[in-house]
């Protein structure tokens, strides 16, 4: 990622490959594509301006790094896993799960089911709770905005919910793509006709990753959309209430 508002102009950065990044008329001008090796930039830059956004950790690495917070867990505590997508994930992933079961230590994976049953399915017996991204209902609206699968998500639900595991619905609320009153109904009955799903969480789309977009030269899908702001999710809570659902509004 690349911030030009912080950088001094050392050049450091174009010394691993200079073809990966270079000047250009407007700063430094970076291809992506052509970096093979980002570890090689990684704290060059003296002033923060270039930054690697990510890191590889073996299972071992990433449980002792879950290790040094076992203190602050306490009884209502646990280990998290978000993303991307958890569940595509290879063995090392359930290998990771396996090892935290024994240290019982409650896991929940926040997820887009968007995978294959059997990708689910390896997870359901070292997981406490699955936090189940629901974006939309309609085939279509699903595939404009996502490029995916509606029917795979909510058949994988379906399936997770028969299982037994326990469910949490979390719902993006988006202006002109969900956020309107039949279009949230149809995911709140969703998620009241299911067995397992007791709780609902509205997550107000916001503009935090503006800057990010900005900083891996990407242009930002949402444009000029405001923030939803928490009162406007009254009826939607109001009505999930109104089912038996417990509801969280989340910033």
């Amino acid at each position: 990622m690349y911030d030009q508002r912080i950088c001094k102009s050392f050049y450091d950065c174009f010394l691993p490959d200079p073809e990966s990044i270079k000047e250009g008329p407007d700063g430094i001008e970076i291809n992506r594509k052509a970096i093979r090796n980002p570890e090689k930039y990684r704290n060059l830059c003296a002033s923060k301006a270039l930054t690697v956004a990510g890191e590889e950790k073996s299972t071992g690495e990433l449980l002792k790094e879950i290790e040094k917070d076992i203190p602050f867990y306490r009884e209502d505590g646990g280990v998290t896993f978000s993303g991307g997508e958890p569940l595509s994930q290879g063995d090392e992933f359930i290998s990771l799960l396996k090892e935290l079961k024994k240290k019982q230590m409650d896991v929940a994976v926040e997820t887009s089911l968007h995978v294959s049953w059997a990708q689910v399915e390896r997870c359901i017996p070292w997981v406490s709770t699955f936090l189940v991204d629901i974006k939309h209902t309609d085939p279509g609206k699903f595939k404009t905005f996502t490029g995916g699968n509606v029917h795979l998500v909510l058949g994988n639900l379906r399936k997770l919910d028969n299982s037994g595991a326990k469910i949490i619905i979390r719902v993006p609320v988006i202006p002109g793509f969900n956020h309107t009153f039949p279009e949230m109904k149809e995911i709140i009955d969703l998620a009241a006709s299911l067995k397992q799903v007791g709780e609902i969480h509205f997550l107000p789309y916001h503009t935090y990753g503006k800057e990010k977009y900005r900083m891996l030269s990407m242009e930002y899908p949402m444009r000029n959309l405001l923030p939803v702001q928490k009162p406007e999710l009254k009826e939607y809570t109001d009505y999930a209430q109104s089912l038996g659902l417990m509801v969280t509004k989340e910033s």
